[in-house]
Formats: C-alpha cells, structure tokens, sequence
C-alpha cells in the first residue's frame, strides 16, 4: 500500500546529528525515516519539516536556512531513489520513474520574520507546506499547548487569541501563492480564522480527534467537521500523548489507538478527512511501528478493523493527494 506521510523531523535530527560529528545520511541510518526503510514500507511521498524551535535553534532565518540546505544535498546525493516535488504533477512523474518525492515544508511559520517578502523567498526556495506555529505565540498566530505560557496544560485550548492581522495576511498569501496552509499546533481560535479567511483546502498535518484522546494538540468534532467540509485532510500523529491519555512517561505508541481514531474520525465526518502524519523523528520512540518499513502493519490492522481497500488507499495515500492536486498547482 502506498504511503503519503504529512509530518516527520527527519532532516532537523540529520542536520543535528552532523553537527555534533555523526555521520548520518538520509538514504539509510537509525531513525524512524531513512530512504531504505520508506522504500521498504512502499512510500509514494513524504513531507520533511524544517523545524525551528524558536527558543533553543538561534536565530530563526539562519536555522532553517541550514536544514533547507540538509534537505537539498541529501536529495542530491540520493537521485536514484527520491526526487523533490513542487506540484502534483511533480509527484505523479516521479512516480512513473519509480522514484518517492519529497515535500519540503516548514514547521514554524515565524521564520519570515513578519515580512511577506520572505514567505515568497521561502516558495521560491521550493516550501510548499507551512505549519504556522509550533508551541510558541509568534506574531502569526497562537498555540493552544503554549510551553510558556500561564495557563499551559494539556487540556487548555485557546479559544480567543487567533490569527494576528498578520498572520491573516500571512495565510491569505500562501493561498495566492500555493503554499498549504497546515493548522497543526494552531489555537483554536486560530483554526477558525484560518476557516474564515482562507478558501482552498488546509490539513492538519499531524493531528488526531480530541474526542478519542482529549489533548489542547488534537482537533476537537467541530473543527474536524469544519476541516471535512473545505476539503481538507488530518494526519493521524504516532505520538503516544496525542493517542491515548496516559500518565506514563514512555507510554506506547499503539496501532490499536491509531485504528480508534480513524473509526471515530471516520463516522464523524466521512473517509475523505483522514490521511496520515507520523512525526517521526519527532516523537518518543516507544512505539508500535518503529519506522517507515512498518507501515504495512497499519494497513493489516485497518484491514482486520473491517476496512475496505479503497478506504485504506484514501487513508493512506488518496486523500493527501486529492488535497496536493488541488493546491499544489
């Protein structure tokens, strides 16, 4: 079964691993993500996120600037294998070539530093997915699980502080230019400005339903009925605190749970909503599907749940694709 992967953090661990003197490459090594174990597990795509922590990475500009340079000398040394994707139509010929594409993506939409001029360097450097923040307020708009802020908590959602008057500018251009717009991370408040002031189809990259795990980082029924509606897409996210609630530090990243919030997506708002976003290499390793080469064990547990084929392809690959094809022009 294909796979299209929305979130992983690949390229932030290859690109910190080689500076402290590691000798990590993308084609093969010990993460979740490496070329061989994606070829194992029959990946179509996957979208590498450049990832800024905007408190421990320096300055922010000159961070990414390096993992965007990480993530086009491994694509170079590794054309045989994978190929980067601008538009659908990119993904589809590397298809034909026997090739996986690659999605760059940035996870931290304040790396443009308030200017629209360098959102627009950041298309034409190849970025085609912008997560707009991570867990920090960031003059774009504002996380619900805030790690600095008072009232952080897993169970506070922000429902009042949304998109800046920047920050609607900010996803109102990355429409006119034909960069997703990716909810993950963002407020409450803040996905329903991004609902209003947008009208293309936007995904939560990495998210799961807050009606099976009540995490501020899991969409709640309305926002995944919302999302449904605009034709958008979710990412079933690996991570075990965004799955299941558990006082456990090291708790297990269980299929099973995965399974349970497909089944509740699902009958909330229909097949066409779900698709998958690992955040591999950026989540705790206790899990169930150790890496890319497992993923085949997902589709066997959606198979035993009673899922049809067509289904399980929607799941895996088809509804991220429906949403490329729609925006990525």
């Amino acid at each position: 079964m294909k796979v299209a992967d929305m979130h992983c953090d690949t390229i932030y661990e290859i690109n910190r691993l080689q500076k402290a003197g590691e000798n990590v490459e993308l084609r093969d090594n010990h993460l979740n993500i490496s070329l061989n174990k994606m070829k194992k597990g029959d990946y179509l795509l996957q979208n590498f996120a450049m990832f800024t922590h905007l408190k421990k990475d320096g300055d922010p500009f000159q961070h990414v600037q390096h993992l965007i340079d990480t993530f086009y000398l491994e694509l170079e040394k590794n054309q045989d294998m994978i190929q980067i994707a601008y538009t659908y139509d990119d993904i589809e010929k590397n298809a034909r070539s026997q090739k996986m594409s690659a999605i760059l993506t940035l996870e931290e939409g304040a790396v443009v530093h308030n200017d629209l001029a360098y959102l627009r360097n950041y298309y034409r450097l190849g970025v085609r997915m912008i997560t707009l923040n991570w867990n920090f307020a960031n003059g774009i708009g504002y996380p619900n699980f805030d790690i600095q802020g008072e009232t952080h908590g897993y169970h506070t959602c922000d429902e009042k502080n949304g998109l800046t008057s920047f920050g609607i500018q900010y996803v109102q251009e990355c429409e006119r230019l034909g960069i997703i717009i990716d909810v993950s991370h963002l407020s409450d408040a803040g996905f329903y400005d991004v609902l209003e002031y947008t009208t293309q189809p936007f995904v939560a990259s990495h998210s799961n339903a807050r009606g099976v795990c009540d995490h501020a980082r899991n969409l709640s029924d309305d926002m995944i009925v919302k999302l449904a509606q605009r034709g958008g897409v979710m990412g079933i996210n690996f991570a075990a605190d965004f799955l299941d609630e558990n006082d456990q530090q090291d708790a297990l990243s269980k299929i099973s749970s995965m399974v349970k919030h497909i089944i509740y997506i699902r009958d909330l708002a229909g097949i066409d909503c779900i698709g998958l976003g690992s955040d591999f290499d950026g989540i705790p390793q206790n899990l169930e599907i150790k890496d890319a080469s497992y993923m085949p064990m997902l589709y066997q547990a959606l198979q035993n749940a009673g899922f049809h084929e067509d289904d399980i392809e929607k799941i895996f690959y088809k509804n991220v694709l429906r949403v490329y094809k729609n925006v990525l022009l």
